[in-house]
């Protein structure tokens, strides 16, 4: 059954309850395709999710002056936060860059993007820059030379992978990295989740979300793909600062122990969020 929707989502009942219907048929091919299969699946799952929705929030920006308004007010806050890691020295890949239109932004302050993609149903109106480079992936291997990168970022990526395949996709972006290098890593925390479509009708993400992490998992995950440190910040629109693992991880313990609609309702807002939402920097 239908959840109440979000003020600031414009689509009617019957569109949301279609997305989420195909959203999560998609998914659950996702999820039980094996390995061999999911390299050539993601691609595939995400170019017939924007044919069939053509009302997808992704595509949107495209006709919508509200939507382009908003989004580009995200993509402000998200560069906010990157360019701490940025210089006109460095060379950026963003992953899942979308409609890149925060690669675009972005080529103001690196050397050198690269737009990393699974689906070219999504890229394929970007006007190309100078220092833009638009790379298709399977989901699994970044045709990127070793080494090739001084930051990689990623925003709202994470939660889209195969838990199996997490580790491995991490595996490349720290071979990416130069020595020294950081994985900036921005993914909603499952514990206010979940943050797919399927927040309108499911206490669990089972949409394209196929696994939302919380702080502890992902200082976990990185850690094992042999990253150095791992620092997490919170914040919101424009400023960000440094927070402890310890504190994130102990409110964390806390709403963890309680029933999902009590946590739902104290970690599902805006100061909350700016809080537990990982926003993270990974170091080779």
């Amino acid at each position: 059954m239908l959840r109440k929707r979000r003020p600031d989502e414009p689509r009617s009942k019957t569109q949301l309850t279609e997305h989420y219907l195909v959203e999560r048929a998609l998914a659950d091919q996702l999820r039980a395709a094996p390995k061999s299969e999911r390299r050539t699946l993601y691609s595939q799952v995400y170019d017939e999710l924007f044919r069939r929705i053509p009302h997808h929030p992704m595509l949107r920006p495209r006709r919508d002056p509200a939507a382009v308004t908003k989004r580009r007010r995200r993509v402000l806050q998200a560069m906010a936060f990157l360019r701490r890691f940025l210089s006109t020295e460095r060379v950026l890949m963003e992953l899942g860059a979308g409609d890149c239109a925060l690669a675009i932004r972005a080529c103001s302050f690196a050397r050198h993007v690269y737009a990393v993609e699974v689906s070219e149903q999504i890229t394929r109106e970007v006007k190309l820059r100078r220092n833009l480079e638009i790379v298709l992936t399977d989901g699994y291997t970044l045709p990127i030379p070793d080494a090739g990168v001084d930051v990689a970022f990623s925003n709202q990526l994470m939660e889209h992978l195969h838990p199996e395949d997490a580790i491995d996709q991490l595996a490349e972006i720290y071979r990416c990295l130069a020595p020294g290098g950081a994985y900036v890593c921005v993914t909603p925390n499952r514990l206010y989740g979940p943050r797919d479509i399927s927040e309108y009708f499911d206490e669990v993400a089972t949409g394209l979300h196929l696994r939302e992490y919380s702080a502890r998992e992902l200082r976990c995950l990185l850690l094992r793909a042999g990253f150095k440190k791992v620092k997490f910040y919170a914040g919101a629109r424009r400023w960000f600062i440094a927070c402890p693992y310890p504190l994130v991880a102990a409110a964390e313990r806390v709403l963890d122990a309680l029933p999902y609609k009590l946590r739902k309702w104290l970690a599902d807002n805006g100061p909350a969020r700016a809080f537990l939402g990982l926003r993270v920097a990974a170091f080779k």
